[in-house]
This record gives C-alpha cells, sequence and structure tokens, in this order.
C-alpha cells in the first residue's frame, strides 16, 4: 500500500524547505507518494485555507503542515480545515507554537515544535534575499547535524507506516530540546558537546530576533540585534559542522537510509553496507 502524505507549507521556518525530502532522500520509496502545497511567505488566514484546501483535494493519508508560529490566525485556520476534513494532520513549529498546544490538541493535531528553529532578523535594513538565503542555510546544517531532521523523520515514519497497516497514526507530541541530540548518535563525546552547543547557540537567537524584530522601534538599534543574532547562528552552524567532523575522523558517522519499503537501515562505518538494525548502531 502506498501512503499519499500531503504537505502545506506557509511562511518557512529552518525545518520545512526538505521536510519532505526526509522521508524519501533517494526517492526509492515503493510506498509513499508525497503532494506539496505551499503560500510562499505569506501566511494569512485566506493563505491558509486555500492552501489546506488544496491539499485536501488531493486526498492525503496524513498531512503534514510546516509553519511559524502555529499559533497565529492562518495556521490554526489551516489545522481547523485539515482537522474538520477528518485527515490526520502533524504541525512543525517553533517554539512561539507553544501557546497553541491546548488547542492544537483540542482539534486531534500532532506536533513537533523545534526550540532551535529560532526566527530570522526580518528587518528591512539588514534582511535581503541574500541574507535570508545563508540564515536558513546555516540553520539548516545546525537542524541536520544535531539530530532535529533524524527525530522529525521518525516521528513521520511511524505515522506513515500506522497508515499504511490501516492503524490510526500515532501523532507525536513533542517539543524538541536539547535533549533531541541523543537522535544524531554520536559516538565521540566531544563531537557531541559541539553539537549541544550548536543547539543551544541556535535556540538563543530568537530571543535577539524577536527583540529586534517586534520590541526594539529604533532602527539603530535593532539592526546591530538582528545582525548578532545571524553572526550567532553562523557560528552555532561552524559548531555543527565541526560535531560532524569529529565523528568522520573516527569513521562512526551515524547513517540511516530508507529502504524501498520504508524501514530505516543503519550504518557506522563509510565502507560498509546498511542493514537492518538489530541491537544498538
Amino acid at each position: 500500500m502506498s501512503v499519499k502524505v500531503g504537505f502545506v507549507k506557509l511562511g518557512n521556518i529552518g525545518s520545512a524547505p526538505l521536510v519532505e525530502f526526509l522521508l524519501d532522500e533517494r526517492a526509492e520509496r515503493e510506498d509513499l507518494t508525497v503532494r506539496v502545497v505551499g503560500s510562499g511567505a505569506k501566511m494569512g488566514v485566506g493563505d491558509a485555507e486555500e492552501a489546506s484546501k488544496t491539499i485536501l483535494e488531493l486526498d492525503p493519508g496524513l498531512v503534514v503542515l510546516t509553519t511559524p508560529n502555529a499559533s497565529l490566525p492562518g495556521p490554526m485556520k489551516a489545522v481547523e480545515v485539515i482537522s474538520k476534513a477528518g485527515k490526520p494532520c502533524i504541525v512543525i513549529s517553533d517554539i512561539p507554537a507553544k501557546k497553541a498546544l491546548n488547542r492544537l490538541e483540542e482539534l486531534g493535531a500532532g506536533y513537533i515544535l523545534v526550540e532551535a528553529d529560532s526566527m530570522i532578523g526580518a528587518r528591512r535594513e539588514f534582511l535581503d534575499p541574500e541574507e535570508m538565503a545563508l540564515f536558513n542555510a546555516d540553520l539548516l546544517r545546525v537542524l541536520a547535524v544535531t539530530g532535529v531532521f533524524n527525530a522529525i523523520r521518525d516521528e513521520l515514519d511511524k505515522a506513515i507506516q500506522d497508515v499504511k497497516e490501516g492503524r490510526t497514526p500515532r501523532l507525536p507530541r513533542l517539543i524538541l530540546d536539547l535533549n533531541v541530540v541523543e537522535s544524531a548518535g554520536f559516538i565521540n563525546p566531544y563531537a557531541k558537546s559541539k553539537a549541544m552547543a550548536a543547539y543551544e547557540v541556535a535556540r538563543s537567537v530568537a530571543a535577539l530576533t524577536v527583540k529586534g524584530c517586534f520590541m526594539e522601534k529604533d532602527w539603530e538599534k535593532y539592526v546591530p540585534l538582528v545582525s548578532t543574532a545571524h553572526e550567532m547562528m553562523r557560528i552555532a552552524s561552524r559548531l555543527a559542522d565541526e560535531a560532524r567532523e569529529i565523528e568522520k575522523y573516527g569513521d562512526s558517522v551515524l547513517r540511516t537510509p530508507h529502504y524501498d519499503d520504508g524501514s530505516i537501515l543503519y550504518k557506522r562505518s563509510l565502507m560498509e553496507k546498511p542493514k537492518p538494525r538489530s541491537g544498538e548502531a
């Protein structure tokens, strides 16, 4: 049985650009069909309603909604439309979405909130397309190396497997804090420490971008704030890169590719074949 997963992308967070590819990194899965509907940078109520209704027309077995701050009217409208249609929904968002957890649970939606998926420094005096792309590139490396993408992939795969087997899907209700680094499977303790540092630095970026974008009104004060936040994300990316390099030197990078039936294979050494996991990797 092939499961159709519909992705609705409202606005952008670091977890969003590659999320559907986490499920089928080599385009070889036979048990999965993916469709994606997005609203670009906009995430108003009208945008959300149109995007969610469009994905429902494709009759997905599971819907994944990615959005900044799922407590806003637009994202909440999308969840309401999807839930009213009786489709299981998993919301992937950032920490401001904590305000919506009770409502998400009332609607029967699952959620994965990523603490390190911090807001960008969205001030006109500072942010242009190049700066936006660089920030997201740095954030993507942090999320990949620190285990966030592994954790998201695992939860989505669980729900997909349930749909395949005719069960009510298990919908996660998770806040990914520093403990998510365990999902990266580091062996070297220095590598793990660097990854933890990367996650914490990335998480702390939001304190500055929120202040610079919403609280500080003097442009000569908010521009240095958002610029500082972007420099912090760059450093977090470098720490994450250093963590992975340490694991490479020990030939111990954990790799978890999908098999064509959707199951996960495991390997450590570069020059070995991935295989089903038996015991610890």
